[in-house]
């Protein structure tokens, strides 16, 4: 299925792009994680597990057993802190 997978903040400026078209196999937002990290490089180091990261499906934030769909829109972020 293709997607696309948006990246923000400094997981964008880590990998240099803010999104690609990704085609993939992965049933869930965790398999595409894993897929990602094994391209290596930037995207083994800012997507790594024990990084945290916030994942949003179709702009909902969403946990890592969320099921893709063709079409659909993954976003990748580091965890906001306000004040």
């Amino acid at each position: 299925m293709k997607i696309t997978v948006r990246y923000f903040a400094s997981i964008r400026e880590a990998i240099g792009q803010g999104s690609e078209p990704v085609e993939t196999n992965a049933a869930t937002l965790s398999a595409l994680r894993d897929e990602l990290i094994a391209r290596g490089g930037a995207h083994a180091a800012s997507l790594a597990r024990g990084r945290a990261v916030r994942m949003a499906l179709n702009q909902t934030l969403s946990d890592e057993s969320a099921t893709l769909a063709d079409g659909a829109e993954v976003a990748f972020f580091p965890p906001v802190t306000g004040g």
